[in-house]
């Protein structure tokens, strides 16, 4: 169902779902005719992508003409959180959650377990987009620092009080726009990665699970392959 009534930014309500159909892929197309609340259009949209993804559906196409354009914007954010601690507290500066890899741990578990200890939210892992190493970093050691690219399976956050000051879902053109991104070489970077993949501009690096040919041990390479 469509709605268009007016709901304030924070007010909690009970949301029905999107008009959609199914085309022969496992694919749903929606095709909005009637103007809406941005903040309307977003939680018919999440409560719809969740009830979609337990049905099996693999793909969402939206409909809308030039009028509707204004919904385009909630569609494609990022999370980004505010820490409490640390360089960036008391800064206001937004920027991707963080944590550090434990021992014996893959990159895509310790991107996914941050991501649910920091934000609440469940993920799944898709790509590498971007790695960087630096040293006499932590305890004077080498460091690497991967950048992940997770899709949302929930989206209702709930912060990490001990370590979180704020997150939010944030559009990718305001998180790139922050002045820290902008006078910050490799914050910079990773910001115009983000946009360009928003725009299917980049592409990362998949995980490819293998055992390696001394060992039965799981591992993964990361490729585009």
């Amino acid at each position: 169902m469509e709605r268009s009534a007016k709901v304030p930014e924070n007010e909690l309500v009970r949301v029905d779902m999107l008009n959609a159909s199914y085309d022969g892929y496992h694919g749903v197309i929606v095709n909005l005719k009637e103007d809406m609340d941005e903040n309307v259009f977003t939680a018919l949209l999440q409560a719809s992508i969740s009830q979609w993804r337990q049905q099996g559906k693999k793909g969402v196409w939206l409909k809308l003409s030039i009028e509707l354009v204004n919904l385009v914007k909630p569609a494609v954010k990022l999370l980004a959180v505010q820490e409490k601690y640390g360089a960036f507290k008391g800064t206001g500066v937004w920027k991707l959650p963080t944590g550090t890899v434990e021992e014996g741990e893959d990159i895509s578990v310790a991107a996914m377990r941050e991501v649910k200890e920091e934000a609440g939210i469940d993920t799944e892992f898709l790509e590498v987009l971007a790695f960087r190493q630096c040293h006499k970093s932590f305890y004077s050691k080498s460091d690497l620092m991967f950048v992940c690219m997770l899709k949302p399976k929930s989206f209702i956050i709930q912060k990490q009080d001990s370590e979180i000051e704020a997150a939010q879902w944030m559009p990718v053109e305001d998180y790139a726009n922050q002045l820290f991104m902008k006078e910050h070489k490799s914050f910079n970077y990773i910001a115009k990665i983000c946009l360009a993949k928003k725009d299917n501009k980049y592409d990362g690096f998949s995980a490819l699970p293998i055992a390696t040919a001394t060992s039965d041990n799981k591992s993964y390479i990361y490729s585009k392959y």
